[in-house]
C-alpha cells in the first residue's frame, strides 16, 4: 500500500485492511519491517498498488465517460482543493463509516482501490447511479401489467380525438 499524508510525504508499506476505517490511527508495516503508526487525521489517502516500484496516484482522475462499473458514481474534493471521481458500492451504510473505499477511474494503473479518510474530504458529491436493478414488472394471470392501459385503448384514445 501506498499511503499520502495531508503534508504530502508518501509512504509505502502494509496495513491491516480489516480495521480500516475503525480505528483512529493505522499501525504501517514498512518494507524494512519497522511498525509506524500513522493518525487517520494525518492521512490524505491510502492506495491498494499492484506494485510498490510503480507510480501510485492515478494518472486519471476522473472518468472519461459514464462508468461501466455497478454502484455510486462520486466526486471526492480535498482540503487541498485535488479532486477524484470513484465508484463506491451502492450502499449508503459504507458512506457512514470513518471514510469512503472508492474503486478510482484508472482500472488498468498501479492503483487498484484507494481509502480516503473522512477527514480528508472536503465535499463528496454522488453524480450518478450505475447499474442500478431495475424494478421487474410483475405480470397477473391476465396477462396485463399491473398499472398500465392495454395498448389497444390507448391508441383508439389517440386517434379517436
Amino acid at each position: 500500500m501506498a499511503i499520502l499524508l495531508t503534508n504530502g510525504e508518501s509512504l509505502l508499506g502494509y496495513i491491516n485492511p480489516a480495521i480500516l476505517g475503525r480505528a483512529d490511527s493505522l499501525d504501517l508495516l514498512t518494507p524494512e519491517g519497522e511498525h509506524s503508526p500513522l493518525a487517520l487525521k494525518d492521512i490524505k489517502s491510502v492506495y491498494f498498488v499492484r506494485e510498490f516500484t510503480e507510480p501510485f496516484e492515478p494518472e486519471r482522475k476522473t472518468f472519461l465517460s459514464r462508468p461501466k462499473l455497478d454502484g455510486l458514481w462520486i466526486r471526492l474534493r480535498f482540503h487541498d482543493e485535488d479532486v477524484i471521481e470513484g465508484i463506491v458500492p451502492n450502499n449508503l451504510l459504507d458512506l457512514l463509516d470513518a471514510g469512503v473505499q472508492i474503486t478510482p477511474p484508472d482500472l488498468h494503473g498501479n492503483t487498484v482501490r484507494m481509502f480516503v479518510p473522512r477527514l480528508a474530504i472536503r465535499e463528496l458529491s454522488v453524480l450518478g447511479v450505475v447499474g442500478a436493478a431495475r424494478r421487474s414488472l410483475e405480470r397477473p394471470r391476465g396477462g396485463r401489467v399491473r398499472g398500465t392501459v392495454p395498448a389497444v385503448a390507448a391508441q383508439s384514445k389517440l386517434f379517436g380525438e
